[in-house]
């Protein structure tokens, strides 16, 4: 794994201890997600009495959407300190460009959720299509791709960072799952859960986004600079990934308007 590593020392990035923090970090994400997802299938029998009475299939998603939340958790409250509380991007707290800023604490978060892009895509390939269709391959391709660039360049940190914010949304979207396998989905919690999603998808898939691009356009004299397969990757996996979200957004309207619609005629 070092070798592999150090065979792509982009932009001398890499160095040994750099490598050993990379590759223990990655460890820590995958251990993690073996970890929680063994914890959600020991608890949740005593917190839903019908999960023994569920199919292994749905047992298996059950299982691993308890470790996706567990790391949607880990990287947004990490990414809104490096992004906002820590003073990494502040303009006038380092000499060195925005797109080369780094740390050993933002190196240890990506290397996590590798290791857990890793664990989930190696899931959802494993057992497809049972955890989701090709579009889950692509996003989980596409998201690898972009923070093991980062990882091992020390560039673009600050837009890898605002996208693994947006994985705030994730607790919601699993949190609608697990209510309508619980049988929920006329309860007022799963209303409440997909208005939350739909604002929440808003703000953090969309108009964030939309500052991600700006940003971008503003700074383009530092983007230019990014080493060249790392600089078109940015050019290209943000839009895609933009209009996944749209796509997805549309179902989640559609969703609660449907939702909404139902919770009224019931009244």
């Amino acid at each position: 794994m070092l070798a592999l590593v150090g065979l792509i020392n982009i932009a001398g990035h890499a160095n040994p201890t750099k490598e050993l923090l990379w590759l223990f970090s990655v460890s820590v994400g995958i251990i993690m997600c073996k970890i929680v997802y063994d914890l959600t299938g020991a608890i949740s029998p005593f917190l839903f009495k019908g999960f023994v009475k569920l199919d292994d299939k749905t047992r298996l998603e059950w299982n691993n959407r308890g470790f996706s939340t567990f790391h949607a958790l880990i990287v947004v409250a990490a990414s809104l300190y490096l992004l906002v509380g820590s003073d990494l991007f502040h303009d006038s707290s380092r000499d060195e460009l925005v797109i080369n800023r780094t740390s050993a604490f933002s190196d240890t978060v990506l290397g996590i959720s590798t290791g857990y892009f890793l664990t989930d895509l190696a899931m959802i390939i494993y057992y497809f299509p049972a955890l989701g269709g090709l579009e889950y391959v692509l996003h989980h391709g596409l998201s690898m791709l972009s923070i093991v660039q980062s990882l091992v360049s020390g560039q673009g940190l600050i837009y890898i960072l605002m996208v693994l914010f947006s994985e705030c949304t994730t607790p919601f979207v699993n949190l609608r799952w697990y209510l309508d396998v619980a049988g929920q989905k006329s309860s007022r919690f799963y209303l409440f859960n997909g208005v939350a999603l739909f604002f929440g998808w808003l703000v953090a898939r969309i108009v964030l986004f939309i500052y991600f691009f700006y940003h971008m356009f503003t700074h383009f004299d530092q983007v230019k600079q990014v080493y060249p397969m790392g600089f078109y990757t940015l050019l290209t996996v943000p839009p895609v990934l933009t209009m996944m979200n749209l796509f997805w957004f549309t179902k989640i309207a559609k969703g609660m308007v449907k939702t909404l619609v139902k919770s009224w005629h019931r009244r």
